[in-house]
């Protein structure tokens, strides 16, 4: 059973390493603060996670494997609403997307529906 959870472990370090990996040249790679930011966020939180996991996993002692567990939860609750906040904070500074963006959502005011305010249909059906 041992050869077993170490190979999992294993397996799970080598996968989280390689979105780390992954997340580490997107940022150096990608165009613009957003899409550097995604990279950073996503991969960087999925590859984290596993590696925490693999060490959950591997623990043999409960207070470890609670932490890891732990940080997993704070990772996944954490890490998309920061890069959330920080984008949109970049936006407001006036950081703009990359040239070749296909559309800005932030640039119009129109982002919700003309016929819908403050959640209800001005539409008498």
């Amino acid at each position: 059973m041992d050869d077993v959870f170490n190979i999992l472990t294993g397996l799970l370090v080598i996968i989280g390493a390689a979105f780390t990996l992954i997340a580490a040249i997107g940022i150096l790679r990608l165009p613009d603060l957003y899409t550097r930011m995604h990279a950073a966020s996503k991969a960087g939180t999925l590859g984290s996670g596993l590696m925490l996991v693999a060490l959950a996993i591997f623990a043999q002692d409960q207070a470890i494997v609670t932490r890891a567990l732990a940080a997993v939860v704070f990772f996944l609750l954490t890490a998309p609403i920061s890069a959330h906040l920080l984008a949109k904070a970049a936006y407001a500074a006036g950081y703009r997307l990359w040239g070749r963006s296909v559309h800005d959502d932030m640039a119009s005011p129109e982002r919700v529906a003309p016929d819908v305010i403050g959640g209800k249909s001005n539409k008498e059906d």
